[in-house]
């Protein structure tokens, strides 16, 4: 995407609404996409981070290199909140949020599942997405209000209906949730248990671009991490997918605050009800 495509007029109503943040954060994805694709396989640096076994790779840190400096180019004002350099200073209600290399535990380890995602929010409200899998060189995006896209247009959104087989679904939890966390177990099992399928991908991303194209189910996670959820779960919703709690009710994806209140369950229709009546089993 060239820089002279991003020069049309935003008039922060109707249609064009957010669509010059939509074509920067297009550029810089792609931009960190092409570099991610060209060095795959030749990561140089992987260093432990966190006591949970997370690890970040020199091309998490030159991808998001490419990432802020377009962001910090087009948007100087704005807050920016990104995987590996933390919160970096602005002003106002928006707020930059950039995983630079999603899946960076399966590219140190020769697997090719990885993505560029960028989301911006108002406080704490997603209003745009956009998610980059270098190695199909395709680029989804979400606007608030006007629906999903991909290469091939709108994005169709989960199927409302459970297949007869029983719905694929991905799984996500937090860094920080401990393995023998009872509630995280509980419900993998669960899932496990009564899907045809659980998806535990090391790449939220993946998982709510899948949920988005229709490729899978439903999606359930626990305690998860911000930086990555609002630009995905956008995705989903604008797609068609519900969002709930685990309990069942409204979802807000936001960012900020303890991942305990970032659990979720997103589907849709009698699928969504299936999944939620089967996390209601796992929980009690």
């Amino acid at each position: 995407m060239h820089d002279e495509a991003l020069c049309d007029q935003d008039t922060r109503d109707g249609r064009l609404a957010f669509s010059y943040e939509r074509k920067v954060a297009a550029a810089a994805v792609e931009e960190a996409g092409d570099l991610l694709r060209d060095r795959y396989g030749q990561v140089r640096t992987v260093t432990g981070k966190g006591a949970a076994g997370d690890v970040v790779t020199d091309l998490d840190l030159a991808s998001e290199e490419i990432v802020l400096g377009r962001l910090r180019q087009h948007f100087p004002g704005d807050r920016i909140l990104s995987e590996e350099a933390g919160e970096l200073t602005g002003e106002g209600r928006r707020t930059w949020l950039v995983d630079p290399l999603d899946g960076s535990n399966n590219v140190a380890i020769g697997l090719c599942v990885y993505v560029v995602g960028v989301g911006l929010c108002l406080g704490e409200r997603p209003v745009v997405g956009v998610v980059h899998e270098p190695v199909s060189r395709q680029t989804w995006y979400a606007v608030a209000g006007q629906g999903a896209h991909g290469p091939g247009g709108p994005l169709p959104g989960p199927a409302p209906v459970p297949p007869a087989a029983g719905p694929v679904v991905a799984w996500t939890q937090g860094y920080e949730v401990p393995r023998a966390d009872p509630v995280a177990a509980a419900l993998r099992a669960t899932l496990e248990q009564r899907c045809r399928r659980v998806l535990q991908l090391w790449a939220p991303l993946v998982g709510w671009s899948l949920l988005a194209r229709g490729a899978i189910d439903a999606f359930v996670g626990y305690r998860a991490e911000g930086v990555d959820l609002p630009a995905g779960a956008l995705l989903a919703a604008e797609a068609g997918a519900e969002l709930r709690t685990l309990e069942g009710g409204p979802f807000r994806p936001g960012f900020s605050g303890p991942g305990s209140g970032r659990s979720f369950v997103a589907g849709r229709g009698r699928t969504l009800e299936y999944v939620l009546e089967e996390v209601a089993r796992a929980t009690g």
